[in-house]
């Protein structure tokens, strides 16, 4: 036990937990002060959602659950929900790349996402400009491959054909929409993982796969290997859960669940030192 009286195993997971969100904001010029106050606010966020239900949810509470004072906690518990959302672009090009990618009229004879004539007078209903319509009418074609271009989700051949670079929305630039998916995935990889730890009745499917002690060489092989099979169970789920998308009878019901793979290797010890 440390002298706080938590458990040595749980301020370890912790702390390794922290440490990538930690060098995350230290990159971006995030001091300790301004971590306090969003993690703060964090608490306050949590204790109120997981107020059992239809108990008392007054400042003191709140203030006694966190130890966040309470005057602390009146203002916090009054700015908009702390959590992340997509913002809007991001959640067009996800739809427009589950389009390209799971529709058979944006497909090659093989399954995969075929170059569409960047233009409508070119390529009519097969053109990347009836791809975006296909989403959204609100949205001019345009500026979707100008940022895409800019991301290099894109590029254009010399038949002025818009080329898909990958096989699912994953910008190789661009700060913001990067940031947004790793609030998505790492956010409900943790809140997954954190139902399991806590005892969820029906576990949420979360596993993985570990060695130690490997050559540099066979962590390259096996890393192009685990890209290859995670792509297709992407690709397979991707195309399911798109033939099984219907809109919610209403907002009560309404569900949403993500998917993710993902591999990371470092020096043997490193866990260790963690």
């Amino acid at each position: 036990m440390t002298d706080a009286g938590i458990p040595d195993l749980l301020t370890s997971a912790v702390r390794t937990v922290l440490r990538p969100l930690v060098r995350l904001m230290l990159a971006r010029g995030v001091t300790l002060p301004l971590a306090i106050e969003l993690l703060k606010r964090v608490y306050v966020q949590v204790a109120l959602e997981d107020c059992a239900p239809g108990g008392a949810s007054t400042d003191s509470r709140v203030s006694l659950m966190t130890g966040v004072h309470r005057k602390d906690v009146k203002r916090l518990r009054a700015l908009p929900d702390a959590g992340a959302e997509l913002p809007r672009a991001v959640s067009l090009g996800a739809q427009l790349v589950s389009q390209w990618t799971t529709a058979g009229r944006w497909l090659d004879a093989d399954g995969r996402p075929r170059a569409l004539p960047r233009l409508a007078s070119a390529g009519g209903d097969g053109s990347f400009d009836a791809l975006v319509a296909s989403v959204s009418r609100d949205i001019r074609a345009r500026p979707v491959l100008d940022e895409w271009l800019r991301l290099g989700v894109v590029h254009l051949n010399e038949a002025d054909e818009v080329v898909l670079n990958t096989a699912a929305f994953i910008p190789q630039s661009g700060f913001d929409e990067k940031l947004s998916y790793l609030a998505m995935n790492v956010g409900d990889h943790a809140m997954a993982a954190v139902d399991n730890t806590l005892g969820r009745p029906d576990p949420w499917f979360e596993r993985s796969v570990h060695y130690r002690r490997m050559t540099p060489e066979a962590v390259a092989a096996l890393r192009v290997r685990a890209s290859e099979l995670g792509m297709q169970a992407l690709q397979t789920l991707n195309a399911e859960a798109a033939r099984a998308s219907a809109p919610a009878a209403d907002e009560a019901t309404a569900r949403r669940f993500t998917f993710g793979i993902y591999f990371h290797a470092s020096a043997a010890d490193r866990q260790a030192r963690d």
